[in-house]
C-alpha cells in the first residue's frame, strides 16, 4: 500500500473516530448526564473527554509523522553511497515511527466505549484503563519524531 492510501485511509479513520467521539462526550444513552446530578456519571464523563483530548492531542502529529518518514525515505534515496550504518540508523527511526503511527490506528480501532453495555463503574474503569494506553501511544508518537529529528 503506497503512502497515499495510508495517509487517505488515516485521514478517513481520524475523521469517523472524531465524528464518533463527539457523540459519544454525553455518553450515547439518550439521557442528559449533566442534569442528572450524579457525580459518577459526570465524573466519567470528563474522564471519557480527557482521554479524546489526549487522542487528539497525539493526532495532531500523525501528519508530522507522515513528513518526518517521507523525509528520512528520501534521504537514503539521495544518497546511495550512505555508510550501511548510517542507513541502518535511519531505517531504524522510520520503523519507530511507523510503529508509532500503528499503535494509534491500533487504539482507535480498538477502542469502544459502549456506554449501553457497561454500568458506569465499569464505564469509568475501561476509561481509565484506555488512558493510560493513549497516553502509551502518545508518549511513543513524541519520542519517535524527536528520535527522527536526531541528527
Amino acid at each position: 500500500m503506497n503512502t497515499k492510501k495510508i495517509f487517505f485511509t488515516f485521514i478517513i479513520f481520524g475523521g469517523a473516530l472524531a465524528l464518533i467521539s463527539c457523540g459519544k462526550s454525553n455518553h450515547s444513552d439518550g439521557h442528559d448526564h449533566a442534569a442528572s446530578g450524579n457525580a459518577e456519571e459526570d465524573s466519567a464523563g470528563l474522564l471519557y473527554e480527557e482521554v479524546m483530548k489526549v487522542h487528539d492531542e497525539a493526532m495532531m502529529k500523525m501528519d508530522e509523522i507522515y513528513k518526518l518518514q517521507k523525509e528520512l525515505k528520501d534521504q537514503i534515496a539521495a544518497a546511495p553511497q550512505l555508510v550501511e550504518e548510517k542507513r541502518k540508523e535511519i531505517e531504524a527511526k522510520i520503523s519507530e515511527l511507523d510503529s508509532a503511527r500503528r499503535g494509534m490506528m491500533n487504539w482507535m480501532h480498538e477502542f469502544h466505549p459502549e456506554t449501553d453495555s457497561l454500568d458506569e463503574q465499569a464505564y469509568r474503569e475501561y476509561l481509565e484503563v484506555e488512558m493510560e494506553k493513549v497516553k502509551i501511544v502518545k508518549d511513543d508518537i513524541l519520542d519517535a519524531i524527536a528520535r527522527a529529528k536526531e541528527e
